[in-house]
């Protein structure tokens, strides 16, 4: 049963589904490290199984020897005291011929012995040449799962990799993707519209204010020359220009045009 089940185990592990194991794996490197050293651990273990299974082989494989080479030897000195038995008889001393025949018997009993002892050991070691050798099979069959796997998980692990690496470029690049107004440039283009419109509008509204000072400059300028030109008359050192009664309007005062004609 222990020699079953060791089997049993081995077949199941070389019959996994590696691909199906993966299907699950939340960080593919970590459970691909990990199924990596489980397997090998289970390796090691069903080499330890084998191994000591393979040990008790060869133990009953010794003791059929030495059945092997005791029903021979026995074989031997059944035929070598026969033989002296026979001498024995030759020569007439029946007494010794009869001794060796007794000591022949005793030989071919033990040789018999371990005849029976060999065959009664050829069935457990021919059954358990069969389970060595399955188990043997199903241990090449995991170590071949166990170079598929690693195989499985640097091809997988270089994927990953791959993928990460392109999915950062990719969000590089969508970055700086000008033409998306998503992207931090078109952030950046907006806050800078932003600016130089703000910047126009005080421009504007400098140049609107700008020109009212110089309206009112103008303005103080004309009503300047209008008195500096009163004053003249009333001095009577000058005459009046000609258009001067046109700025009373500047002047800030309402004129009747009526009271020109009582002058």
């Amino acid at each position: 049963m222990v020699k079953q089940s060791i089997f049993g185990r081995i077949a199941q592990l070389a019959k996994a589904n590696i691909n199906s194991l993966l299907d699950n794996a939340e960080d593919p490197q970590k459970m691909l490290d990990q199924m990596v050293r489980d397997y090998t651990n289970n390796i090691a273990e069903a080499e330890s199984a084998v191994a000591q299974t393979i040990g008790n082989l060869r133990m009953l494989e010794d003791d059929y020897n030495e059945d092997v080479k005791n029903a021979r030897d026995w074989g031997n000195k059944a035929l070598a005291a026969s033989r002296k038995a026979d001498e024995f008889r030759a020569s007439g001393n029946a007494a010794d011929a009869e001794k060796f025949d007794n000591l022949a018997k005793v030989a071919l009993q033990r040789q018999i012995a371990a005849e029976n002892e060999a065959k009664g050991a050829e069935p457990a070691i021919m059954s358990q040449r069969e389970v060595v050798d399955k188990l043997k099979t199903g241990l090449d069959q995991m170590k071949n799962k166990l170079n598929q796997l690693t195989s499985k998980r640097n091809e997988l692990v270089a994927r990953s990799k791959t993928a990460a690496a392109q999915s950062q470029v990719h969000d590089a690049i969508k970055s700086i993707d000008i033409m998306d107004p998503t992207s931090e440039v078109g952030r950046f283009e907006e806050k800078i519209r932003r600016e130089e419109a703000k910047v126009r509008g005080q421009q504007e509204l400098a140049a609107s204010s700008l020109d009212a000072q110089f309206n009112q400059l103008e303005d103080l300028g004309e009503q300047v020359e209008i008195e500096a030109r009163l004053a003249a008359l009333k001095s009577g050192g000058a005459k009046p220009a000609i258009g001067a009664a046109s700025t009373n309007s500047a002047s800030g005062t309402t004129v009747d045009e009526a009271d020109f004609d009582k002058l």
